[in-house]
């Protein structure tokens, strides 16, 4: 088998009992790869204690917290392997969950980027938000996912355990070439963290190559061990991000129409959350937009070097639209738009 590293990007993990709790799973499951902890900083004994229960693990040391992509791209400069394996510190790993997603990649080179079948570590039985059965993206840059439609989150009862190419895999539990990720320049460290993972799966398949869901594979995801769900600088990143991601992308003779429904959009969120009571989100959508516009400049650069196509596997019609106002919220009602 071609030489595989899972690499665990960690802040503080020790102080949430993350280490303690989900790290065990790791190293007994993943026998034949290497398992790396890349500390991003912490201060609260991280390094010494997994040094101290877990000597087979590897250690990569950062000075600071540089994100989810900065602490990604510095760690993987210094691993040595065919396939990276970027792993959430909150994922629980079950038996075999390496070797048929590796066996996958290796049959057919062009899959750069893969997932395994992601489920929700508080109920096994329920997809998870953050990648659940392979990610998908409609015509206005909203991210959805088989299994998961906005907060809709559906049970798996084996309706997505057939093998497919989707748009974008879950950086929770990300399988990449290595050479890929080298040959794309990595994760784009101005996302900080939240949808570089979507970034970097679209200009993989700008590059010609396949993101594939591999659901012989399971992992269970914790999900919002970092920032919860509500927390204003998880809204402000999503909200920042998302528009740095279509800017990056899109074909030029899309952007203009695009932005202009993005923005109503974008400010229909904003009263929803003020209306809500939720002063805070209001103020992180609105801060998100404005960040954007002083960064735009900045990503013209990134935008003329790349190929900016319109993919596959994006959804014709809006999912705010089907969501919200017709209730469609399962991916199998959805899934003939794409």
């Amino acid at each position: 088998m071609s030489k595989t590293a899972v690499v665990i990007l960690n802040w503080n993990g020790r102080e949430k009992g993350l280490i303690e709790q989900y790290l065990p799973y790791v190293v007994k499951f993943s026998e034949g790869a290497e398992v790396y902890l890349a500390d991003n900083g912490s201060e609260d004994g991280s390094v010494s204690f997994t040094q101290k229960n877990f000597p087979s693990v590897k250690i990569i040391r950062m000075e600071k917290n540089f994100g989810f992509t900065g602490g990604y791209n510095r760690a993987l400069k210094q691993v040595d392997a065919d396939f990276f394996i970027l792993l959430n510190d909150d994922v629980m790993v079950s038996d075999n969950w390496i070797n048929p997603v590796i066996k996958r990649m290796e049959e057919d080179t062009n899959i750069a980027v893969c997932q395994p079948k992601l489920l929700s570590y508080r109920d096994k039985t329920m997809f998870e938000y953050a990648g659940a059965a392979g990610g998908y993206i409609d015509y206005l840059g909203y991210p959805f996912c088989a299994g998961r439609v906005f907060d809709n989150i559906e049970k798996d009862h084996g309706q997505y355990d057939k093998e497919r190419e989707i748009f974008w895999a879950s950086g929770a539990a990300m399988f990449v070439r290595a050479d890929v990720y080298r040959e794309l320049g990595g994760l784009d460290e101005d996302f900080f963290a939240h949808m570089e993972e979507i970034d970097f799966c679209w200009r993989a398949k700008n590059k010609g190559y396949k993101v594939l869901y591999c659901p012989q594979s399971k992992v269970y995801h914790y999900g919002a061990a970092t920032l919860n769900a509500n927390n204003p600088k998880k809204t402000f990143l999503n909200f920042r991000n998302n528009l740095i991601l279509l800017y990056k992308n899109l074909p030029e003779n899309k952007i203009k129409k695009i932005f202009i429904k993005r923005a109503f959009l974008d400010n229909l969120a904003a009263l929803v959350f003020l209306f809500k009571g939720e002063k805070e989100n209001f103020r992180a959508v609105i801060s998100a937009r404005k960040e954007f516009k002083k960064m735009k400049d900045k990503f013209k650069e990134k935008r003329d070097k790349n190929i900016n196509s319109y993919p596959s596997m994006v959804s014709k019609k809006s999912i705010v639209l089907l969501s919200k106002v017709f209730h469609k919220n399962l991916f199998s009602d959805i899934e003939k738009y794409i």
